[in-house]
């Protein structure tokens, strides 16, 4: 039987579309392409149609819709026709308005590039220049980019337009021990680092003396000082085994689980999998983690059946993306949904107090059990990707019988 074609017609709606009404045709259609039901097409509908009569009261003009107007649609107090007539309009109401015009503005129907929101904060055009040499000399993935952005803002004048005269090392030195009395440690450290190689930019590109970032100081901070956060062995099964398989979210988040727990993988790593990157026939994986550094990795029977029998419940969509989101539109989930995953299975599971509620925490448990199993730290080093040993040493506190053979008895006699 043939699919049935959502039109306008399909849907009840109280008010027009009115001049909105052949775009609303167009995106209805891509409503139902992106898998979304009668139902929620029909929502959508209703909040345009909405949208479009309290604009034609207001005498707005399609040249004239822009971010703002949405927002003012969402504040006014509706007296409209209809189940309306509240003080304000459903947050809903407004996102779906918001969606419904970038819809239009990406095909190209209404041109609200002046008016709209700009993404972040226009920083000038050598941060612009920083961020491209980040990704040339990098290799830094988009979040870190949003990080670098969000810590140059917050820079004076002088350091992010490179003003030679003011950039010297008293005055560098003394914006951060300012800001260092305003925050934590942890910011601290976050702030340094990446203040450090703002200035190495600025040294390659000869708008400053090289080794000025010799200038920033350290803050204190003790190397292996603190203890991995993980879950033991029998947690990490309890937590897989809350998955309900008999439906396609428990699938999909057993096996993104299974992910986690037995390779070690990285949240980003799960979210990037593509259908390309699995060899079924030599029963491995390929990861492309930091720096773009792609390794292949053994696949365990247990998460290739589980891979598997999500694919098989998986929407059928010409998306490279192994892993999809669970409502329309559907898309490739990234890395908050996949800690979101283990966030909702500890609660699932009835583990209470966890050390914490991220992806992370299942990366932590796995090179944890590999130790306590027997494995080197070389074998442990090797499946989370690190780049130096010295980073696996950080799990190897964890290992309480190896430490138990190397401890040495407390001298006898002596005086506390």
């Amino acid at each position: 039987m043939a699919k049935h074609v959502y039109s306008l017609d399909t849907f009840h709606c109280v008010l027009s579309a009115g001049f909105l009404r052949s775009h609303l045709e167009v995106f209805v259609q891509d409503l139902q392409h992106h898998g979304y039901t009668a139902l929620s097409a029909n929502n959508y509908v209703s909040a345009v149609c909405h949208f479009a009569h309290w604009a034609q009261t207001k005498h707005v003009r399609v040249d004239e819709i822009s971010d703002e107007v949405i927002d003012r649609f969402g504040k006014h107090r509706c007296q409209c026709p209809g189940p309306f007539r509240y003080d304000w309009v459903s947050g809903k109401y407004v996102r779906r308005v918001h969606r419904f015009f970038g819809h239009v503005r990406a095909k190209g129907l209404i041109d609200m590039s002046r008016r709209s929101k700009a993404p972040y904060k226009p920083l000038g055009p050598l941060a612009e220049e920083f961020v491209q040499w980040l990704l040339k000399h990098r290799s830094i993935g988009p979040i870190t980019v949003r990080h670098y952005r969000e810590e140059l803002a917050k820079l004076p004048h002088w350091l992010t337009h490179a003003q030679t005269e003011l950039l010297t090392a008293a005055r560098i030195r003394t914006l951060v021990l300012t800001r260092a009395k305003q925050q934590s440690g942890a910011v601290n450290r976050i702030m340094i680092g990446k203040l450090r190689m703002y200035v190495r930019f600025l040294a390659a590109t000869g708008r400053c003396r090289a080794g000025l970032e010799g200038s920033i100081p350290s803050m204190p901070c003790w190397r292996l000082s603190s203890l991995p956060r993980y879950l033991p062995a029998e947690q990490v099964e309890r937590l897989i085994r809350s998955c309900d398989t008999r439906t396609r979210l428990g699938t999909r988040d057993r096996a993104v689980l299974l992910m986690l727990a037995r390779l070690g993988l990285r949240a980003g790593d799960i979210a990037n999998l593509r259908l390309q990157d699995i060899d079924w026939c030599a029963g491995r994986l390929k990861v492309c983690g930091k720096g773009h550094r792609e390794v292949w990795l053994p696949l365990p029977q247990d998460v290739g059946e589980a891979i598997l029998k999500y694919l098989k419940k998986r929407p059928a969509l010409a998306i490279d993306q192994v892993f999809l989101c669970m409502q329309a539109p559907f898309r490739p989930i990234n890395s908050g949904v996949v800690s979101s995953v283990v966030d909702h299975a500890l609660s699932s599971a009835g583990i209470e107090n966890p050390p914490s509620r991220g992806a992370i925490l299942l990366r932590h448990s796995a090179a944890t059990s590999m130790l306590r199993g027997g494995a080197t730290l070389d074998a442990v080093s090797a499946m989370l990707r690190h780049r130096s040993l010295d980073m696996t040493v950080y799990y190897a506190k964890v290992d309480l019988p190896m430490l138990e053979r190397i401890a040495q008895p407390w001298p006898e006699g002596g005086s506390c």
